[in-house]
């Protein structure tokens, strides 16, 4: 410590100096070790957390496959747009169906020798016996345009860890479809309707900027035979008539063919109008059938090579992306061996599943 004592004039201020430089060094904080001699515990503060991509995603993406489909998408429907490509038809296009499912005989033979007599007949009477046969055909191949203009596909997203502009990997579960009928939507799960899931993994997945998530290019192998198939089956003949299950009793009951059975009784005067009719039913069968197997092969391929990118966001704060909007596909499409380029109108959206 430092003692008071008598002094000179000049020990007295170098007493006072020493006091305010030497005795005060004794009061000074001791050295935090950052060599600043402050005292204060100065360190860096943490980086901001990143935002995660890492998780499982439900995707909704819709396609336009048919517009630029590669090939003749519409080549299931010809034996349908033949009932109405005739002056005579439908008349003519319902005696040649009857006549092709009919065994050898003489009633066939006599049916083919008066078929111009009994399309006459029958055109005379069409607008009461088959009204709706030709809103029936012409509403079968407007909706499964739409339905394949909008198709929707369900898939799920499982990526692996990765942040803000570091790329992963994930895996693309294509497991359902959505159509558009009427501007109602329904979900058809593969697994309900024997259809295997489409499973696509390595793809590489990027977080850019914080905002732009990207799905790199891959192909997806869809099973369009058996999804053209289900379209057909499951959305668009309840659609246009309730009441059918299978085309042929949709055609059949379009075309009215106990009241076709009736009129060609008439105009032949034997056969008996019940043959007549069960002819019908059996010549849409044959229609039916045509439709189906082109509708084709049921282990036809459509493969989409694309790429997506779309808008990530964070809506609770907790550094995982939660909502993918604004979702573009580009890319082609192939067929057969066959290219084509996929419509501009393709998109998609995505949400974090629960428990992700």
């Amino acid at each position: 410590m430092c003692r008071a004592s008598m002094k000179t004039p000049l020990q007295l201020s170098l007493a006072v100096a020493l006091a305010v430089t030497g005795c005060a060094s004794t009061d000074r904080l001791p050295d935090d070790g950052d060599g600043d001699g402050s005292g204060s515990d100065m360190t860096d503060p943490p980086p901001p957390p990143k935002m995660q991509i890492g998780g499982a995603y439900r995707l909704e993406s819709t396609f336009d496959v048919v517009t630029n489909f590669p090939g003749d998408s519409g080549s299931f429907l010809n034996g349908l747009i033949e009932a109405t490509d005739d002056p005579n038809d439908p008349a003519s296009w319902l005696v040649d169906q009857i006549l092709a499912q009919m065994e050898p005989g003489t009633l066939k033979d006599i049916l083919q020798g008066a078929k111009p007599f009994v399309i006459d007949s029958l055109n005379e009477e069409l607008t009461s016996l088959a009204p709706e046969l030709f809103g029936t055909i012409t509403e079968i191949g407007q909706r499964m345009e739409d339905v394949t203009k909008h198709l929707g596909v369900d898939e799920k997203l499982e990526v692996g860890i990765g942040g803000i502009d570091v790329s992963t990997v994930g895996t693309l579960t294509a497991d359902g479809v959505q159509f558009t009928i009427a501007g109602t939507t329904t979900k058809y799960l593969f697994a309900d309707h024997d259809i295997d899931n489409v499973v696509v993994t390595g793809v590489p997945i990027t977080l850019d900027l914080e905002s732009r998530f990207r799905i790199a290019q891959h192909t997806l192998p869809l099973p369009y035979g058996k999804i053209a198939r289900l379209a057909l089956d499951a959305a668009v003949i309840p659609a246009i008539d309730p009441t059918a299950d299978s085309l042929q009793e949709l055609l059949a009951n379009a075309a009215d063919c106990t009241s076709v059975g009736q009129a060609i009784q008439d105009a032949l005067g034997f056969g008996g109008a019940t043959f007549w009719a069960s002819a019908c039913i059996g010549g849409m069968g044959l229609v039916a059938d045509e439709v189906y197997a082109q509708i084709l092969d049921t282990n036809a391929l459509l493969d989409l090579n694309i790429s997506g990118e779309a808008r990530a966001a964070d809506t609770d704060g907790d550094y995982k992306i939660d909502r993918l909007g604004s979702g573009k596909w580009t890319g082609t499409m192939t067929y057969d061996a066959a290219d084509g380029t996929l419509a501009d109108t393709a998109t998609f959206t995505g949400s974090r599943m629960p428990g992700f």
